[in-house]
């Protein structure tokens, strides 16, 4: 069964830049970490989302270690703060 992370962030500001960045640098280092997609989703002027999608839980759970880390560096690296973090089976969807 697939398995989905969320994760809610909050920011003093979102440009395309820090937009172009975590695509280039983030998003190819949470697939290496046995992620099989991830979405960034702005969720308002100052929020976004990121959606990250593993092939069933335990591919998940291995990774947490990593993406944990990964989460630090972009806290170092934006303005951004994490403001929670969700993850759960998907039960349904097309």
């Amino acid at each position: 069964m697939s398995f989905v992370t969320i994760s809610h962030w909050t920011a003093t500001e979102i440009t395309d830049d820090m937009t172009a960045k975590a695509n280039e640098k983030f998003v190819p280092l949470i697939i290496a970490n046995g992620a099989t997609g991830v979405q960034m989703v702005r969720t308002g002027d100052l929020s976004m989302c990121v959606i990250t999608q593993y092939a069933d839980a335990e591919a998940a759970q291995a990774a947490q270690a990593k993406i944990a880390g990964l989460r630090e560096q972009v806290a170092k690296e934006f303005p951004m703060t994490l403001s929670s973090a969700h993850g759960g089976d998907v039960v349904g969807g097309s």
